[in-house]
C-alpha cells in the first residue's frame, strides 16, 4: 500500500501528474486543489497518496496536505461516492470551504458541484457532518487566483480540464471568453477564475 511518494514531478497536468520515483514513474490522479499548489516540472515534490485497488487496476491518488487526503478518504465513506467523484469535489472546493458548508448544512454550495444533485448534498452533510466538527477546523480561508510565470497556448487544456469535471463544454467555453485574460496567462490561473465563475 503507497502512502507517500517523493520524486521528481516529470509531468503535471490539470488532472494527474508523473513522478518520477528513482527511475520509476507513477502515474498520480490529483484534485485541482493539488495542482494549483505543485511546484514546477523536474522539482522535487511530496505527496500524500490514497491507494484505490480495483480487480483490474491500481489507481493512485495525491495531495499536497493530509487535511486533502483525510476529506478525500471521508468522501469515500459516502454512498454513491466514488474516487472520482470525490477529487471531482476536492477540485470544486477546497478542503476547508468544504468543511464549513458540510457543518453549515449549505445545500446550494454542494448541489452547485458537477455529478452533486440536492439529494448527495443532503446525504454528504447527513453522513459527514459530526466527522467533519470532530476535526475541529478553523473557518475556510478562499484563496483567489493570483498571477504567475507566463505560459502560453493553456486554454484548451483548460477546457478539457473543466468539462472532465462535469460542467458543459458551451458553457466552460463562454466563461473563458469572458475572461478576458492577455494570452500569456498561465493554466492555474486562467482554472481558478474559470471555476470561481462556474461555481457562483
Amino acid at each position: 500500500m503507497i502512502a507517500l511518494l517523493t520524486g521528481k514531478l516529470a509531468m503535471k497536468a490539470p488532472d494527474h501528474l508523473i513522478i518520477d520515483v528513482r527511475g520509476v514513474g507513477y502515474r498520480v490522479q490529483v484534485p485541482f486543489s493539488t495542482y494549483f499548489d505543485l511546484p514546477g516540472e523536474g522539482a522535487d515534490v511530496t505527496l500524500h497518496i490514497h491507494t484505490h485497488v480495483k480487480e483490474d487496476a491500481i489507481h493512485l491518488y495525491g495531495f499536497r496536505t493530509p487535511l486533502e487526503k483525510q476529506f478525500f478518504q471521508l468522501l469515500l465513506t459516502v454512498s454513491g461516492i466514488g474516487p472520482k467523484l470525490a477529487r471531482d469535489i476536492l477540485s470544486n472546493v477546497q478542503a476547508e470551504e468544504l468543511a464549513n458548508a458540510l457543518m453549515n448544512g449549505d445545500q446550494t454550495r454542494l448541489s452547485a458541484i458537477p455529478g452533486i444533485g440536492r439529494k448527495s448534498a443532503e446525504r454528504l452533510i447527513l453522513e459527514l457532518r459530526e466527522k467533519v466538527r470532530k476535526l475541529g477546523l478553523e473557518p475556510a480561508q478562499v484563496q483567489t487566483a493570483t498571477s504567475a510565470p507566463a505560459a502560453a497556448g493553456m486554454l484548451d487544456d483548460v477546457t478539457s480540464a473543466l468539462v472532465n469535471l462535469g460542467y458543459k463544454e458551451a458553457v466552460v467555453a463562454k466563461v473563458i471568453a469572458e475572461l478576458d485574460v492577455p494570452a500569456d496567462t498561465p493554466m492555474e490561473s486562467v482554472l481558478k477564475l474559470a471555476l470561481k465563475r462556474l461555481m457562483r
